[in-house]
């Protein structure tokens, strides 16, 4: 679940080696802070646990759980289709994944109340995004009766919905009861304003760190040597990842076998191909 965030600032990770060591530290690190980063990372891992949940009861690899037992044999007269096939039980993985996830959230402070906010985020935007999914039943074809069941979206899906979120993410601070000093609730931070964020914005109260340049006491590990893309004006672009450094060049030649053919007999004959590839990275 944590490649979503880690995949954007390493350059490669090996299973068993010192760079999966080094992904895991970087996570953590992130997770420390109260910044977009860990907000868009809580988020992830909340809807990534309940969607796990979900699709292993679907399958039916769990035994406390299985199909939709509410959606089964109703038939919706007025749209002409009743629930058939096995509806996603998607409110059994939701529920786990609150138990499972705000369970070590037990703190009273400010970034308990970021944390938990942040997992609802990511739940709500799995619920929102359950499909529907029907099939036809009839004599040649004909569409007499539909049978429908709910569904999953694609974790992707999910990942670029909060990527939209992060980069929309609302800076917020606390407000503390007047009698203690724990903190009650989060506001938008703006000069004499209370108004609390939406329950479907990521939050967060720490400013980003400066992903320029490399800083493992930050989770930063700088952008040195990225890959980046020459003409894109995206975060992948050269212009943006490279923050204003300038980017080195690097020139390839690939040769392969082409265009191969069989002649008789018996042996094949291919043509030499070759291809020049630019790579540009980081300064």
């Amino acid at each position: 679940l944590a490649n979503a965030f880690i995949r954007g600032n390493l350059h490669s990770v090996k299973i068993g080696s010192l760079e999966l060591l080094e992904c895991y530290l970087l996570l953590d690190v992130t997770l420390q802070k109260r910044s977009k980063e860990a907000a868009f990372t809580y988020a992830i891992i909340a809807a990534g646990v309940a969607h796990a949940i979900t699709a292993a009861c679907t399958q039916g690899t769990l035994s406390g759980c299985g199909c939709d037992k509410e959606k089964q044999g109703f038939y919706n007269q007025e749209e002409g289709w009743k629930w058939g096939g096995c509806s996603a039980d998607i409110r059994y993985g939701l529920s786990f994944s609150k138990v499972f996830i705000d369970a070590r959230e037990i703190r009273q402070n400010a970034r308990t109340l970021m944390n938990l906010h942040n997992n609802e985020v990511g739940r709500k935007v799995l619920e929102k995004s359950m499909r529907l999914e029907c099939k036809c039943h009839g004599v040649s074809g004909s569409c007499t009766t539909k049978t429908c069941w709910t569904t999953l979206p694609k974790f992707r899906q999910l990942g670029y919905i909060l990527k939209e979120k992060y980069n929309h993410a609302v800076h917020v601070e606390p407000v503390r009861a007047s009698r203690n000093k724990r903190p009650t609730f989060l506001k938008v931070k703006k000069p004499y304003s209370y108004r609390k964020p939406m329950d479907t914005d990521l939050v967060y109260i720490e400013k980003s760190p400066n992903y320029c340049e490399a800083d493992p006491m930050t989770g930063s590990m700088g952008t040195q040597g990225r890959i980046c893309n020459k003409t894109a004006q995206q975060a992948n672009g050269c212009d943006l990842m490279c923050c204003g450094r300038g980017y080195n060049t690097h020139q390839y030649s690939r040769v392969w076998q082409c265009n191969c053919k069989f002649l008789w007999c018996c042996y094949v004959k291919c043509n030499t191909c070759s291809e020049r590839t630019e790579v540009y990275t980081c300064k």
